[in-house]
């Protein structure tokens, strides 16, 4: 979606960053907004983004298992490589 928001979906999953961090400027807030008002699939991604932050923001690196801990890093490594 855009047209009369000027932003797309895909403007808006680029950007949700600076949206949720508060550092998107004000002009560029309103858009997004806009959009998220006409938008119900952008609306449920950006309520996704929020569950997914305040979830792993609860992890704590000592709270781990040692195999998780391991395998997760393994995966990081693997997608730095690639």
């Amino acid at each position: 979606m855009s047209g009369s928001t000027g932003m797309s979906c895909r403007e808006l999953v680029e950007d949700i960053t600076a949206y949720l961090e508060g550092t998107m400027p004000d002009g560029e807030r309103r858009h997004f907004e806009k959009h998220l008002d006409l938008c119900s699939g952008c609306r449920v991604y950006l309520d996704q983004m929020r569950t997914t932050i305040r979830t792993v923001g609860a992890l704590r690196e000592d709270k781990l298992p040692p195999e998780t801990r391991e395998s997760l890093l393994a995966a990081f490594r693997g997608w730095r490589e690639a």
